[in-house]
């Protein structure tokens, strides 16, 4: 299949290859076909390497998609573009220090060196942790700041005020700040009084009072200030106007002492980091920049010809700034769109890309104050406006665009001429203009989701595109429910359960208020002596009421399986053989549990936090709502539930846009950190301690900053960007739900909101969705759960990873290990349904293949399976998933895949196959059942004689006791 010729302005955008160029790149108009293509054009230069021309994406995901595109429109293969500076801002960063910046440090004050081992820290989790450990002992060696700690509820958000000032370029030396870095943190009071003034206005003409006069009347409001705090009366003034004398009297504050800590803290930090041999993302980009505005020969020798920079709405000050520094020539050519400008949480500004002509004189400017760094004339830019639409119709690109003028709350006012004046309309190229875009609501707003779904899937009057370009009848597989919070999506994955609506929840998860994290957390409560929230939790979790859970806890008389389960935990020396068997009897196997255990693991390994520790910093993350990457599978044709933010850059023929209400879009609260930095007016402190100050300690609000807050408007238009690109990512349909009380949003948008009764009934999924494969089995009263791998030995398993680490003796599958099992395993699911599977096979895939079209019977694919058993009296279940089974009129097998070469091995994959084959046994008692082994990496495969229920009771009553032993 041959690309598509690029249309008119594409065709401008890659064949203008020199100068300064700003694309205005919407929603859907080919903006990665047109950039790859512009890239090819200019690598097939004659005088032009690869390595003459710098890419920038924001995600690896994105640098390897450009890299594979180019492929095919320049001379260079993979091979040669395998080391061009395609790549994120961070990579780019750490190649740049890696080889030329070990002394980089020395610039700020910090004799510590950047080493070839400092590694990276991805995980926020991690360093959350490690900014903890750092700030509990900063806390403790500077006692002149007691008071700042005092007002500070949580000082670890002082990591979030250091990354943001990072983005923005602020960074301190040993002395202060670094070049011009604390006129940020004084703020601008003239930038200031032109927002006061505007909001100071009187409105209607003068009869009525100001927006800030108003916002002003509920000053003092749920507060306590300190004595010298003015009353309402004389901060409101008279008539319909503030006094205007107060602009400069809540600007003007002393805040030497709190720049003193900022930096002490952001400098100790720095270089606690160095020490600890660690950099995160902040740090990287900060020591690159600071390296490359100091070190001029350096800078002259990494230049780049060409410049460009991709979804540059996304980019923070200092990529802005780092971008004109590695700029070597005019070639700088910026791709974007303000419309999807919606990271400012992650220090994204947008300002970058709507005042790029402004941002680009003053910034080079700044950086050529005492020496030429940016040689290049800033002037002229051609602008290049990509209008034509892939993805959607047009009723969907004009309802998008309207989204951008309408309030987001009651008090928003829009700028609609400035958004007029900047909004570049789309064009759809769509070859179908069938389009449903309607509202509902209802008091089950969640039931109303489902029963929407469930009306729209197989309708006509929602028929979406298919591959052919003519128009079918939805699936499940076409809806994606969009949320602005993951509270909902997750509420709305559960009720789905209920109700047998096949549907994944895919992206962010707040990670330690899952039941896997608070499970863990309960029995290393138990360990920790923690005795009564422990038990209470694990108590409940088994079953017991609440009158008996408290008889226990005030007898101690746990149960005895229960008492004899802690004493094995106990018996374990690691906190991931803790965690690993609490998740094995309980039966976590997925990917939550996973991304538990690693991230504990990893900040366990990070830090020299105790278990103790590692509680308390559970419980932290609980209450904060420390939130991680979770992806589990949709499966076949199953509804995607995503946040707005993770939808970014992605399609669906029908989206429902969740959760239109008050409070919810936009989220209501969120108040900040005590400690804040704002434009234009700088470092604020919002609490401070008196020890005396009404004759108590107290920790007091501060008057000053609470009515610059009132003066700084909230960011509602970052909340209509993401209105919009929520109603971009739907191609066909765009429905809109809300519970009692639908948000301004839907009020003003033009759609008539439907009051519905949702109606839905639970229904057995079909032959196409994934089905749980089970015996009926009671409730158990006790943590009495295990999978087959919590029956096996360990230590089998560990002989084998020693044998693969001995002179490469080991398999391919051996080497790569639990990833590349996880990659044979996706791809033997997909084949089996039938899905298509882009990209080469390795062996292990080949084999599968192959062994799947051999297959003539019903296939089912991934099977969760539940064995009940009784052992000693008391109820045991072994839950595990079966990877195929395959179904004959006369019969059925059961085939799980291995990648290992199994033989040392298979007495305990028995074990496993074991439980499957009684399993399917129940569920087919009319016909025949085999169980085998299919060894992917020699394409040998094995039959198993099943183990009988007695024998599995035995490994039940061994694994329990510690005594297990392998089957012959």
């Amino acid at each position: 299949m041959t690309d598509p010729e690029p249309n008119a302005r594409q065709r401008e955008l890659i064949e203008s290859t020199d100068g300064i160029h700003l694309v205005d790149a919407g929603a859907g108009t080919g903006k990665t076909f047109a950039v790859t293509r512009r890239y090819a054009n200019i690598v097939s230069q004659d005088d032009v390497e690869p390595e003459d021309v710098l890419l920038v994406t924001f995600t690896t995901n994105a640098a390897a998609e450009m890299k594979e595109r180019i492929v095919g429109h320049c001379p260079y293969g993979m091979r040669e573009l395998a080391d061009a500076p395609i790549r994120t801002f961070h990579s780019l960063c750490h190649d740049l220090l890696e080889e030329h910046g070990h002394a980089a440090p020395t610039h700020l004050g910090i004799d510590d060196r950047i080493t070839g081992s400092t590694r990276i820290v991805e995980d926020e989790l991690v360093e959350d942790a490690l900014f903890g450990e750092f700030i509990d002992r900063f806390s403790d060696d500077h006692p002149e700041y007691d008071d700042l700690f005092r007002a500070l509820s949580n000082p670890s958000e002082l990591l979030g005020l250091i990354n943001q000032l990072a983005a923005k370029g602020v960074f301190p030396d040993a002395d202060g700040w670094y070049r011009d870095g604390e006129r940020h943190l004084d703020g601008d009071f003239e930038a200031f009084k032109r927002q006061f003034d505007e909001l100071n206005e009187p409105r209607n003409g003068g009869r009525k009072q100001s927006v800030l006069r108003s916002k002003l009347g509920r000053y003092g409001r749920n507060k306590t200030y300190l004595p010298d705090a003015p009353e309402k009366s004389e901060i409101r003034g008279n008539g319909k106007q503030v006094p205007d004398e107060l602009a400069r009297r809540v600007f003007e504050a002393d805040r030497e002492e709190l720049k003193r800590f900022v930096h002490d803290v952001y400098h100790g930090y720095l270089r606690f980091a160095l020490r600890r041999n660690y950099l995160n993302f902040g740090m990287l980009q900060l020591f690159a920049f600071v390296l490359l505005r100091e070190n001029h020969e350096l800078r002259d020798d990494v230049a780049f010809e060409y410049v460009m920079i991709d979804e540059f709405q996304d980019s923070s000050e200092i990529q802005f700034k780092l971008a004109l520094l590695l700029a070597g020539t005019n070639n700088v050519c910026v791709v974007g769109d303000w419309k999807q400008s919606i990271y400012g949480f992650q220090y994204a500004d947008v300002d970058n890309i709507v005042e790029f002509e402004d941002r680009l004189d003053r910034f080079v400017e700044q950086l050529n104050d005492d020496h030429e760094r940016v040689s290049f004339p800033t002037s002229p830019v051609t602008t290049i406006e990509l209008v034509e639409n892939y993805r959607s119709t047009q009723a969907i690109l004009d309802f998008s665009e309207h989204g951008l003028r309408v309030p987001a709350a009651n008090r928003d006012d829009v700028d609609v001429e400035t958004v007029d004046d900047r909004i570049v309309s789309l064009e759809s190229n769509a070859d179908h203009e069938n389009t449903t875009i309607e509202a509902i609501r209802s008091d089950e707003e969640q039931e109303a989701v489902l029963a929407k779904i469930r009306e729209i899937v197989g309708n006509e009057d929602y028929r979406v595109e298919n591959e052919d370009g003519d128009l079918r009848a939805p699936q499940y597989g076409d809806v994606a429910v969009l949320t602005r919070t993951r509270d909902f999506g997750r509420e709305l994955l559960g009720t789905a359960e209920e109700y047998g609506l096949p549907m994944a929840y895919e992206g962010g998860i707040e990670l330690f208020r899952t039941d896997q994290a608070k499970l863990l957390l309960a029995w290393l409560r138990i360990l920790e002596d923690d005795v009564d929230r422990g038990w209470a939790v694990v108590l409940e979790r088994a079953g017991y009421p609440i009158d008996e859970v408290d008889a226990i806890l005030e007898r101690e008389s746990y149960p005895e399986n229960m008492a004899a389960f802690r004493e094995e935990l106990r018996s374990l020396e690691t906190l991931g053989g803790v965690a690993r068997r609490v998740f094995a009897r309980y039966g976590y196997d997925g990917p939550t549990a996973d991304v538990v255990l690693h991230t504990l693991q990893s900040v366990h390994d990070a830090t020299t936090r105790t278990r103790g520790d590692l509680v308390r910093f559970i419980e932290r993350g609980i209450e904060a709502g420390s939130t991680h990457e979770v992806h589990a599978g949709a499966g076949t044709n199953s509804v995607t539930v995503r946040t707005i933010h993770a939808t970014k850059g992605l399609e669906h023929p029908i989206v429902i846009l969740a959760n239109m209400n008050r409070g919810r879009f936009p989220p209501s609260g969120g108040g900040g950190g005590v400690i804040t930095y704002d434009d234009p007016v700088g470092l604020r402190q919002r609490k401070r301690f008196s020890a005396d100050a009404h004759g108590m300690p107290h920790v007091y609000d501060d008057w000053r900053t609470d009515v610059l807050r009132k003066c700084l408007p909230r960011n509602y238009d970052e909340e209509r960007r993401l209105l919009y690109v929520a109603i971009t990512r739907a191609e066909s349909h765009v429905v809109f739900t809300a519970g009692d009380e639908p948000n301004t949003f839907l009020e003003e948008l033009p759609v008539e909101i439907e009051s519905v009764t949702p109606d839905v009934t639970r229904r057995a999924p079909g032959p196409s969705e994934r089905t749980a494969l089970q015996v009926e089995m009671p409730v158990p009263e006790g943590p009495r759960g295990h999978t087959p791998h919590t029956l096996m030995r360990d230590d089998v398993f560990e002989a084998a990873e020693d044998v693969s680490a001995d002179a490469n003796r080991g398999t391919e599958a051996d080497r790569r290990g639990t990833a590349f099992g996880s990659r044979v395993h996706e791809f033997a699911e997909a084949y089996a349904l039938g899905e298509t599977v882009e990209g080469p096979r390795n062996g292990d895939e080949e084999t599968v293949a192959r062994f799947i079209d051999g297959l003539d019977g019903e296939l089912l694919v991934e099977e969760d399976a539940h064995l009940p058993l009784t052992v000693d009296g008391e109820r045991v279940t072994v839950s595990g998933v079966i990877d195929l089974v395959h179904v004959t009129p006369d019969r059925v097998e059961v085939v799980d895949y291995k990648t290992d070469d199994g033989r040392r091995a298979e007495p305990e994959y028995r074990k496993q196959l074991s439980v499957y084959h009684h399993v399917v046994s129940a569920a087919y008692p009319d016909r025949e059942v085999d169980a085998s082994i299919l060894y992917t990496g020699v394409g040998v495969r094995r039959s198993i004689d099943p183990l009988s229920l007695d024998r599995i009771r035995g490994i039940v009553r061994e694994a329990e006791t510690g005594s297990r032993r392998s089957d012959d």
